[in-house]
């Protein structure tokens, strides 16, 4: 079983990075540190050390300057659960999840996860079962389906769940085949441009300028990760759009935010007049949604020569499932872990993972991907294209092996445990009690400059 310095070792070097640097991290805690059978601890760990590493090399690359990186286990895998430790007030999260949400079992036995936080992913299981939301009717309508025609049916629709399938099941189909050929982190030269000059600043990071364009976590980790650095973040959302408000919170810090209506010619010219002075763009939206509105990486590379455009996707980029939408909990489902969990726990039905570690870990993949392509860029010159997918991470992170005994760790909770890895700070919503970024820089310390604010709270413009 590979050690974490080794897992990061794989993860550095595979997108390019200078095998040296690595003398400069250090890995702290053992694991397990939360019950799982999987290697969960050490995913958040080694994911959040490749982002704080980039940074610190892209430091170095701006000042000269070598500076250490140190990540704790414990405080990596309480920032990979950042959302359940959040307070506002001193008041603790609300549920997470709507009514109907979650696992119910099928007439041909087999189980399978609906995903209904937003209001029209809810509307399309009620549609196709023919029933309201209330969790009796959706399980007594679920008794008439087989699992993988629903879950069909319901994709077509519109909606998002998902068949638990062991992961010899997963394993077997097209999509998990096509993702095999895959590498953890895509990053491809889509474009020629001239290098662009690190502006100046005393943070890694400071000066650039990063459009966000997603929602929930994974694709908000990445921007709350690259704030963390200094970056410029400008978290693009819609004022129809639904939105998770704890989520918002959490992921909020460090980052603008503002409203573009991309339906309209209006809101897509704003957004245009905005890429044009980015440095890196990150989106998460539906697989092609973008591209049908003007903005896909080949037309941003058009718009500004030397973008890093940065790509979220559930499912991959190549294979029959590449237009899929999908959440870390659905993923889960799908590719064998809820199963597996299940299995290990002497659990009939699927068991979760203790963290929403798909998301988690590939924000900080995305993150990590992006400051690689942008040290290129600074280099070589070219518009880059870096692409990332839940079910990828979750197939890098299958592959890191088991823990016999995991299952038996007993869980961080009560206040003592994480509160030395937390900060008060003021936001737009009150006081916050929340997780600070875990990889300690030793001569640009990660911090979050800006406060949380609701969506929609600044212009459509960059700060000057």
């Amino acid at each position: 079983m590979q050690s974490p310095a080794d897992i990061l070792k794989d993860i550095w070097t595979s997108a390019g990075g200078d095998a040296a640097a690595l003398e400069h991290v250090h890995l702290t805690g053992e694991e397990p540190q939360i019950p799982s059978s999987f290697r969960v601890a050490v995913a958040g760990q080694t994911t959040i050390a490749a982002a704080g590493l980039a940074a610190a090399e892209i430091w170095r690359l701006r000042s000269g300057e070598v500076q250490e990186v140190g990540v704790d286990m414990r405080h990596a895998v309480v920032e990979c659960r950042s959302e359940r430790y959040l307070r506002l007030d001193d008041k603790p999260p609300p549920p997470a999840w709507d009514a109907i949400a979650g696992v119910y079992r099928t007439g041909d036995n087999s189980f399978v996860r609906c995903h209904t936080n937003f209001p029209h992913h809810r509307d399309a299981v009620c549609k196709v079962l023919g029933c309201t939301p209330e969790r009796d009717k959706v399980q007594a309508a679920l008794l008439q389906w087989k699992g993988e025609d629903f879950e069909t049916a319901v994709y077509a629709a519109g909606g998002v769940v998902a068949l638990m399938r062991s992961y010899d099941e997963w394993s077997a189909l097209p999509q998990a085949r096509a993702l095999a050929q895959l590498p953890l982190i895509s990053i491809e030269k889509i474009g020629d441009a001239r290098p662009k000059q690190w502006p100046k600043g005393d943070r890694p990071l400071a000066g650039l300028r990063v459009l966000d364009l997603s929602r929930v976590i994974a694709g908000p980790v990445a921007g709350r990760t690259l704030a963390a650095h200094g970056a410029d973040v400008l978290l693009v959302s819609g004022p129809e759009l639904p939105a998770i408000p704890w989520l918002t919170i959490d992921t909020g810090r460090g980052k603008l935010t503002t409203f573009i209506e991309l339906k309209s010619e209006a809101g897509r010219a704003q957004l245009r007049q905005l890429l044009k002075d980015a440095d890196i763009f990150s989106q998460g939206y539906r697989p092609r949604a973008l591209a049908s509105l003007g903005f896909s990486p080949e037309a941003a590379a058009e718009i500004n020569p030397g973008i890093v455009y940065v790509t979220l996707s559930a499912y991959g980029h190549a294979g029959p499932w590449d237009g899929r939408r999908g959440f870390d909990s659905l993923v889960q489902t799908t590719t064998g872990f809820n199963h597996a969990e299940g299995k290990a726990a002497g659990v009939d039905g699927p068991k979760e993972l203790p963290a929403q570690m798909l998301d988690h870990a590939t924000g900080y993949l995305m993150a990590f991907g992006a400051m690689m392509a942008k040290a290129r860029q600074a280099r070589d010159g070219g518009s880059w294209h870096v692409r990332v997918s839940l079910a990828q991470t979750g197939r890098w992170l299958w592959n890191l092996g088991r823990l016999e005994s995991g299952l038996n760790t007993p869980d961080l909770t009560g206040e003592a445990v994480h509160a030395a890895f937390m900060e008060k700070v003021s936001s737009g919503f009150g006081t916050l009690q929340a997780v600070r970024h875990s990889a300690v820089l030793s001569r640009t310390p990660a911090h979050w400059s800006r406060a949380a604010m609701p969506l929609g709270s600044h212009s459509q413009q960059w700060p000057c």
